[in-house]
């Protein structure tokens, strides 16, 4: 079984991410570590990685990965304001990088792409 791993340490928008994978159908676990974030990203289920940005160690984290020679593909969002961020965020490994709001908007289907597989909310 795949699963997505999410690293959000907005617990607001944490709540947003949960209430829609609930109205998707998405099953939903959290896990509250880089260390944590790090070890599900090598499992062989996990097939998606998706970074807030603001999170601490955010960048770190997906540059640790890539180090590592992990390939899961990485969505990415950030505040519409902060291009630079979006460009440190590329230059790390992620496949896709997009504003908060087209996140939000795009929400719903990335999470129906996980259908039948297991999410893991990172939160820290």
């Amino acid at each position: 079984m795949g699963r997505v791993v999410a690293l959000v340490d907005d617990l607001f928008f944490l709540a947003k991410i949960k209430e829609t994978a609930k109205q998707t159908g998405v099953a939903l676990e959290t896990a509250g570590s880089p260390a944590a974030l790090a070890e599900a990203a090598r499992a062989d289920a996990t097939s998606l990685l998706i970074v807030d940005l603001n999170a601490r160690g955010s960048i770190e984290a997906i540059e640790k990965l890539r180090a590592a020679g992990n390939t899961l593909p990485v969505i990415a969002f950030f505040s519409h304001v902060q291009v630079e961020l979006a460009e440190r965020a590329r230059a790390a490994g992620c496949e896709q990088v997009m504003p908060r709001s087209k996140f939000t908007k795009e929400l719903a289907a990335i999470l129906s792409g996980a259908k039948g597989k297991r999410l893991v909310i990172c939160n820290w």
